[in-house]
């Protein structure tokens, strides 16, 4: 068939029943869609639903009314070119649970001030370059052994092992992209095995602070020209990649990618891009590309 809709919720929380799926089997046939057999990726955790002859946009209306409040995700894809040969992932609120600058500014007492500028530039209501500078300036002065405490409460989000080695053993080319800061993308990016990484960097002098960054800012134009140097490199085409992120300096890498996904993305961020996940961890990423349970590397 023509379209998939694949159904995928958190694995801690597998709510996905057979029940459900056949909900939204009968929502599709109600909408005069051609429906096949739920195909189960994952018992309980995500399944694909093969269907035809229904819009993408509708047939998604139909499977949320169908699904009525349930946590599930859902994603409507072609078959063909499902599974991407390269990955380029934001880092911060998606690789990881941080985000960095708001974690240094806890330290430094000035966390409230710096997340509320953080939060507003990722929700897309001020200019990231601009945001990015005021906070650093409010940190000058400072010693630089906050950046060090503060990268002790790093956290991975939940799915993001599992995602990197599945994908590494599947030869698929990763790239960790931030509008953050070098000194958490280099140690981020070798435990996790990306291939390559691109951050800003923070001006260190004599141990301090100095409140400026090192020009040009990386921020949302550098993110897309990453991916497409990535497709260029690697002689793939952007359809053959999967991008991640949840703030609005990545929303032109999420459109341009064959799969752009929105991971539990700021209010803006998800009204724009066109594919969601609110409830998966970043497994939802493989199973969105049809991987099953026993492809994925510490699923089990």
């Amino acid at each position: 068939m023509q379209n998939i809709l694949t159904l995928i919720t958190a694995p801690h929380n597998a709510v996905l029943t057979p029940k459900l799926a056949n909900a939204v089997r009968d929502a599709l046939a109600l909408a005069r869609g051609k429906v096949g057999p739920a195909d189960w990726l994952d018992q309980g955790v995500a399944c694909d639903i093969p269907f035809d002859n229904v819009a993408p946009a509708e047939a998604e209306k139909a499977a949320r009314v169908a699904l009525r409040g349930a946590p599930v995700d859902i994603l409507v894809l072609k078959p063909e070119n499902r599974r991407k040969k390269a990955l380029v992932a934001d880092m911060e609120s998606t690789i990881i649970r941080n985000e960095m600058l708001d974690e240094i500014a806890f330290e430094a007492d000035i966390g409230p001030q710096v997340a509320e500028i953080t939060r507003r530039a990722m929700n897309g209501e001020i200019d990231f370059h601009g945001a990015l500078r005021e906070r650093v300036g409010l940190l000058k002065g400072q010693p630089a052994t906050l950046l060090e405490k503060a990268g002790e409460r790093i956290k991975l989000m939940p799915g993001a092992m599992q995602l990197l080695q599945t994908l590494k053993e599947n030869g698929v080319y990763t790239v960790l992209v931030s509008g953050g800061f070098d000194y958490y993308t280099v140690p981020i990016a070798m435990k996790l095995g990306f291939d390559d990484q691109q951050a800003n960097h923070m001006i260190i002098e004599d141990g301090v602070i100095t409140g400026a960054v090192r020009e040009p800012i990386l921020g949302r134009e550098a993110k897309l020209e990453a991916l497409q140097r990535v497709a260029q490199e690697r002689g793939i085409s952007l359809d053959d990649c999967i991008t991640v992120g949840d703030g609005a300096n990545d929303l032109d890498m999420l459109r341009a990618a064959g799969l752009g996904i929105a991971f539990h993305a700021k209010p803006k961020v998800q009204e724009a891009a066109r594919f969601n996940v609110r409830h998966g961890d970043l497994t939802a990423l493989l199973y969105a590309q049809g991987y099953r349970r026993d492809e994925i590397v510490g699923r089990g």
